[in-house]
């Protein structure tokens, strides 16, 4: 059967030309381990460049939930040409084992996916936050549009999981319907985190601040905001002002300090320790019923 779906998948290919790889939107390679991954090529907001992604799903042929991993960044340019492709295989697998298709994007100006870096927030002495979160939330939006067209998703609100900088983004998607946006988990949200390479130290605080407010002004989508004992690129005082200014402006967030990970906190989301330790708030933010409704047995091949 195996065999059966990559022969398929190559006879596919032939048919289209090879200048499709480049272009076509959709999968450009047959499944594979953990959780029938998977690389797809789904929509950028830039005019011919798709974005590269990793797409994890359930047994079956769904509709299945949607979930969106919105990976962290940097504002060094090579260090983003250089990043590696995100995966988050251990909070997908996680996902997928509760029904959830979990998409994973790798947005403009990164790694593979390459082009502009529209997100970029500026200098740390004069930093633009809400226009960079603003960015990387409309690339989120252009993702979930494409991949609420696939058969296999189901058509509510797809849930937003943001690591980092993906994660201020998910912050400014809170303005966004349920029908189109359901809930959203963040995992130290925020932008100019390790000012000058230094822990601790956030480039202009009140103004990413102020964006906090400014995202919260709009919101109507419940957050699940975590952040690390141990985590020095936003620590938790820091996080607990950006939540409460978010809040302040009636945003509906949900603040937790879990307990330190590893030894940088920071990167907890991306390994299955450091998961273990949000495993009672990631529960607590997914439980409303999603997952197997509506699940059909794969067809036989």
């Amino acid at each position: 059967m195996v065999l059966l779906r990559r022969v398929s998948w190559l006879l596919a290919l032939v048919l289209t030309g090879s200048s499709a790889w480049a272009q076509t939107f959709g999968p450009v390679a047959p499944e594979g381990e953990p959780a029938r991954q998977q690389q797809w090529r789904v929509p950028s907001t830039e005019p011919g460049i798709a974005a590269h992604a990793l797409l994890y799903r359930p047994a079956g042929d769904g509709p299945f939930p949607l979930a969106l991993i919105a990976h962290a960044s940097t504002q060094n340019p090579l260090r983003r040409a250089q990043m590696p492709q995100p995966a988050y295989a251990a909070l997908a697998r996680q996902l997928v084992g509760r029904g959830y298709a979990v998409l994973v994007p790798e947005r403009l100006g990164h790694g593979r996916t390459g082009g502009p870096y529209v997100e970029d927030q500026g200098s740390c002495a004069d930093p633009d936050y809400e226009k960079a979160g603003r960015a990387t939330a409309a690339q989120i939006l252009r993702a979930l549009a494409y991949m609420r067209e696939q058969p296999f998703v189901a058509k509510g609100g797809a849930f937003v999981i943001g690591h980092s900088a993906g994660g201020w983004g998910a912050l400014a998607l809170t303005d966004q319907p349920p029908q189109i946006v359901s809930g959203i988990i963040v995992f130290a949200p925020g932008r100019g985190g390790h000012a000058d390479d230094v822990p601790g130290r956030v480039c202009a605080e009140e103004r990413l601040r102020h964006a906090a407010h400014a995202f919260g002004r709009s919101s109507r989508v419940r957050v699940t905001w975590l952040v690390a004992a141990n985590d020095s690129y936003f620590p938790p005082a820091v996080s607990r002002q950006l939540a409460d200014a978010f809040n302040a402006a009636g945003g509906q967030a949900s603040f937790n300090i879990l307990p330190s990970s590893g030894d940088e906190g920071h990167w907890m989301i991306e390994h299955d320790a450091g998961l273990a330790l949000a495993a009672d708030s990631l529960a607590g933010a997914l439980a409303a019923p999603i997952a197997r409704r509506a699940m059909r047995p794969a067809a036989p091949n």
